[in-house]
């Protein structure tokens, strides 16, 4: 863990306003997973011309959404919202089997952005199906995640285990055929009891060979751990409907902040809260881009003196490739004769 001191602007202004002091959780923000299928959408858009029509929202975050908007992104939620003379993008969640099987029928020109890592737990779902054995996911039902991941297969081979009941109460008559998967975005801490309840209950359960949980949430919930013990106030950067971004205030909350919160970017902070911390801890969910948390920062520094204290966790360097429609051809890359 390395801690990095940012230098603030002096003046006399400042002498009379209260201190603060700021820990910045590092890595904190967009994902390579995130930053892959906005990069589609973008991409499209200049390849394709406007409109492109994305099924769901790209990432939960209302700011990339408008953004895209702008640039001449529309947001549907099915796809026969979907002219047949545009391409449609599906969003960095995943989606059921059906829906590309329903493009590939009208022929449309379709960009799959599903988050690689989501993809790895699809192959893992079906490899077990063809194994013979049931599927337990661990995941919060209706997330476009866990129905995208469900709609991998017939309706009857994934069970949904959202809470500690729902581990505890599950039967089967083929308690040494199972296998679990999980949802990439869900708590470490939250996800790992639900296993231990399912390992008691049925020891021969097949794991995952690497863990569901993505790195970046894995990274994030951990340096919010690392700062959360100090903060008098946490807050997270991201959607409501993010669900990488309310497990950020969970664990903040269970790893000693005394106060956590969900904000949306710097115009929905309760200041009063802010007020009365002495010391503050920023995060932002896998979704929210940097610009937001500038915006924040930007906001604590006309109203405050604040010492801020970036606590950076680990490095991330993960890159995921576009999809091939979306690469220049090889003969690009070749000098001109």
């Amino acid at each position: 863990m390395t801690e990095t001191e940012i230098s603030q602007p002096s003046g006399d202004a400042r002498a009379a306003r209260k201190s603060k002091t700021v820990l910045l959780a590092s890595p904190r923000g967009f994902c390579a997973g995130v930053d892959r299928a906005i990069q589609i959408v973008e991409e499209s858009i200049r390849l394709y011309g406007t409109p492109v029509y994305v099924r769901h929202e790209i990432v939960h975050n209302r700011h990339v959404v408008n953004r895209l908007t702008e640039m001449g992104a529309v947001f549907v939620e099915e796809l026969d919202e979907c002219p047949d003379d545009r391409p449609v993008v599906f969003s960095a969640h995943g989606v059921p089997k059906s829906v590309p099987k329903a493009a590939q029928a009208r022929n449309l020109t379709f960009l799959d952005a599903t988050c690689p890592l989501v993809s790895k737990v699809h192959v893992e779902a079906e490899r077990h199906h063809k194994e013979g054995r049931h599927i337990l996911l661990i995941g919060h039902e209706g997330h476009p995640e866990v129905i995208g991941t469900m709609g991998q297969l017939e309706p009857g081979e994934i069970t949904l285990i959202e809470t500690e009941d729902d581990a505890r109460s599950f039967q089967t008559d083929e308690p040494d055929n199972l296998a679990l998967v999980t949802q990439t975005t869900l708590s470490v801490d939250d996800t790992s009891h639900l296993i231990s309840i399912l390992q008691q209950r049925f020891p021969t359960l097949a794991l995952p060979y690497k863990e569901d949980i993505c790195y970046a949430t894995t990274n994030r919930q951990a340096a919010v751990k690392t700062i959360a013990g100090s903060a008098d106030l946490l807050l997270v950067i991201g959607s409501v409907t993010s669900s990488n971004s309310k497990r950020l205030v969970e664990v903040g909350l269970k790893a000693g902040a005394k106060k956590a919160f969900l904000v949306s970017s710097a115009d929905s902070i309760d200041w009063s809260l802010v007020d009365r911390a002495r010391t503050i801890g920023l995060s932002a969910g896998a979704s929210a881009p940097e610009y937001l948390m500038d915006g924040v920062l930007a906001a604590l520094r006309s109203r405050y003196n604040i010492d801020v204290r970036e606590i950076k966790v680990t490095e991330e360097n993960v890159v995921f490739r576009l999809p091939r429609q979306l690469l220049p051809p090889r003969d690009a890359k070749k000098p001109a004769a």
